[in-house]
């Protein structure tokens, strides 16, 4: 998937959870060898030319378009897996198998679980007693400090992700025109229980722009954000602080 995926994994049975660790990682290669856009041979490349239908791919192939899909329906098309008139779900693929990853651990018996695939984390359990996990979001406009720490006291599935143009450039795509989202914003995290939508949230509220992101970050259930501007302006919805040490 073109990024690092790293693990910490506490507690459970040392067997149990080395052999769900193993079977995470082949399930990740995996999933790039399906989903790759880079590789002619992956399943989503020749369903792309025509020369594969989604009933001959791996099931999981219908998995992701279908949650593709309702991405797109919920962010009022915001959120697309097509890139140039091309089939192109690599904008939810990364945060889904990141959390399938982490739910496998958590299945296994550990009782702590942080999956991170290029900077977006899904976490489950605690990583000791009486402390959560905490995850630190970069300031675009200062390298090498942090903008907020995000905490997941409370909770037992957690997930952050950003998108932005502070490591990548302007990579993210404004599905209405097909060039490169030209917004206010340097950065959006976005916080809720799964990888899967936090990510595709995080990618459509950036092409929105801060004001009408805002808006719609507000409406979706279980769903907080924090968004940074150009001008170095700081937003966030309602119950950030809540999440927030």
């Amino acid at each position: 998937m073109g990024t690092v995926f790293s693990f910490d994994v506490r507690g459970g049975e040392p067997a149990a959870v080395r052999t769900a660790l193993e079977e995470a990682i082949a399930q990740l290669h995996r999933v790039d060898e399906v989903f790759s856009t880079y590789r002619d041979d992956s399943q989503v490349s020749r369903l792309a030319r025509g020369e594969l239908s989604v009933e001959e791919c791996d099931p999981e192939v219908a998995e992701v378009l279908g949650l593709g899909a309702e991405a797109e329906r919920l962010s009022q098309g915001w959120f697309s897996t097509t890139y140039e008139g091309r089939l192109d779900p690599t904008g939810i693929v990364k945060g889904w198998a990141a959390e399938r990853a982490a739910l496998r651990l958590a299945a296994a018996g550990a009782s702590g679980v942080s999956v991170n695939g290029g900077g977006d984390v899904q976490l489950c359990g605690v990583p000791g007693p009486h402390r959560p996990w905490r995850v630190g979001v970069s300031d675009p406009l200062r390298p090498g400090s942090l903008a907020a720490v995000v905490s997941a006291a409370g909770v037992d599935e957690l997930a952050v992700a950003t998108s932005g143009t502070a490591e990548r450039g302007a990579h993210i795509v404004d599905p209405r025109t097909g060039k490169s989202a030209v917004t206010d914003l340097l950065a959006v995290t976005v916080v809720g229980p799964r990888l899967t939508w936090v990510d595709a949230w995080a990618t459509a509220a950036f092409a929105m722009g801060s004001r009408q992101a805002l808006a719609w970050l507000e409406s979706l259930p279980d769903i907080e954000a924090l968004l940074i501007t150009a001008g170095d302006e700081v937003r966030c919805t309602g119950g950030l602080a809540q999440r927030l040490g």
